[in-house]
């Protein structure tokens, strides 16, 4: 058990019962008319009404699945909607149980018409596990898409709707890897944090020739209810493009627009203490930022001794992501995790986002199987309760997601312990604007807000065609704040290096 599955679970509790819902009786509706301005007056009218915790009981042995029990638990793929019809999409199910107790009610889109998609026990296998009663109405805990993506004559899976707001996607070619979510509220708040949950979906079925899918979702929590629109558009780098309307019932001090989390156990900059034979494990390996001021930042990611909350304050940005830069089997030599294949996701503002901060949370661990690394958009002050609050902008999940930088990218960050003041920091940095430079030209830019830098050297790196930088940092007063970057005369040649150094 990880911690995306706890934090998923400990935020799955099943569906409110209210217009959105649906109950065995209501599964045998006719359709109903349906138009994308449904989804955002049903959260106007849960936000208007006081939050009720829904229920959670499962008929027993589902109450009490383990994971591995629950993973057993498999839809049957011939039993996919839109399967028959050969249509460009497929969808499949997942199961209530263990920790994803909530019931998701999904419906088909088409026509105008939104119809719900019935449960049925027999599109299941239970493996172990007695399965439930043929006559009950069960629900759904999330579902998945599947499209054409690695070859022409094959569905794969490209991305998964399933645990309170999280969802996961891939490229082609890629495993899955880090997750985005819908909402975050009060995340790395001491107070506690607070989990919406996606609990209606509409799924609009795709036309024959179809290269996107949409997806609406409604969410509700104890502060918020929101309404979402997903167009997804899988392909070398999958694209969501995401319409969110938030309707707070009480006045939101911490909310995280295009959260997402990722694992970081260790890697160059941060070795880890306990033998190993891989040289990095990570989903992600850095935060990379483009802010309002034209800046480009690289953040590389650690597995702290302590909590780590950092914030880069910026005004309308133009976009932050959690990437995955290394894409050399060797420098993981894991064969059945293939961290190289894992995507990068950059979530890209559309239009002004107005004051706030890129938020990153490092959380320590000592297991790879926990995602211990958070980062999102907090806005300036509170969204205030009974206003509609909107935001638009498109995640990109692929193996190099950000979009094309003007500057050379930093590629790795290595750090040697000389002594207990002196550490030597390597950074290797890659890109177009660095060839045919000359040496004499080219000149790092090293600064730290306490400490004394010291030997700052710039070279050509013959083996990755770009250069490095290396520099020692004399002192032992941590945290210290570091920033690197390289410059020829007035021009800047690379994006700005930015680390906080603790022991």
């Amino acid at each position: 058990m990880n911690r995306r599955q706890v934090l998923t679970g400990l935020a799955a509790i099943p569906l409110l019962q209210s217009q959105a819902s649906t109950s065995a009786a209501q599964a045998a509706d006719k359709p109903r008319a349906f138009e994308p301005s449904v989804v955002r007056q049903l959260a106007r009218e849960l936000a208007g009404k006081a939050y009720q915790a829904p229920d959670s009981k499962l008929p027993s042995p589902l109450a009490d699945l383990d994971y591995d029990a629950y993973r057993a638990i498999r839809f049957n793929p011939d039993r996919a909607l839109w399967r028959a019809d050969r249509l460009p999409f497929q969808i499949q199910f997942f199961h209530r149980g263990f920790l994803y107790k909530n019931r998701v009610t999904i419906f088909e889109v088409a026509n105008g018409q939104a119809t719900p998609v019935p449960y049925r026990a027999d599109d299941f296998s239970f493996g172990a596990t007695a399965p439930p009663s043929s006559d009950l109405d069960l629900g759904f805990g999330g579902f998945r898409i599947h499209t054409p993506l690695n070859s022409p004559d094959y569905y794969d899976e490209v991305c998964v709707f399933l645990g309170a707001t999280y969802f996961r996607a891939v490229a082609k070619g890629q495993h899955y890897g880090l997750s985005a979510r819908g909402l975050s509220v009060d995340t790395g708040q001491s107070g506690g944090e607070e989990f919406p949950l996606f609990k209606t979906f509409w799924l609009e079925r795709p036309s024959q020739d179809a290269s996107s899918i949409v997806v609406h979702a409604l969410l509700d929590s104890k502060s918020v209810a929101g309404a979402y629109r997903f167009t997804i558009r899988p392909g070398a780098t999958t694209v969501f493009d995401v319409e969110t309307a938030l309707y707070p019932r009480v006045d939101l001090q911490h909310p995280g627009l295009a959260p997402m989390t990722s694992m970081f156990f260790f890697g160059p900059n941060d070795p880890s203490d306990v033998p190993d034979f891989r040289p990095a494990v990570h989903d992600s390996n850095g935060v990379a930022m483009f802010n309002g001021r034209g800046e480009q930042l690289w953040r590389p990611l650690c597995n702290p001794r302590d909590l780590q909350i950092s914030a880069f304050a910026d005004q309308n940005p133009r976009g932050f992501g959690l990437m995955q830069r290394e894409r050399d089997f060797s420098a993981y030599q894991d064969l059945e995790s293939r961290f190289e294949r894992r995507p990068s996701l950059w979530a890209e503002p559309i239009g002004d986002w107005g004051e706030g901060v890129v938020k990153l949370i490092e959380i320590p661990t000592k297991e790879e199987v926990h995602d211990n690394i958070a980062a999102f958009w907090e806005p300036k002050g509170p969204l205030r309760a009974k206003g509609e609050h909107i935001y638009t902008y498109r995640l990109h999940w692929g193996p190099d997601t950000q979009k094309q930088a003007s500057l050379a990218r930093i590629s790795r960050t290595g750090i040697s312990v000389r002594a207990d003041a002196d550490r030597l920091f390597v950074l290797d940095v890659i890109g177009d604007q660095l060839k045919g430079l000359d040496p004499g030209s080219v000149q790092g830019m090293v600064s730290a807000d306490k400490g004394e830098i010291r030997n700052v050297v710039t070279q050509p790196n013959p083996l990755t065609g770009g250069w490095r930088l290396s520099f020692n940092l004399i002192g032992n007063q941590p945290p210290i704040e570091l920033r690197a970057a390289l410059k020829a005369g007035d021009q800047w040649l690379s994006e700005v290096w930015v680390y906080r150094w603790t022991p």
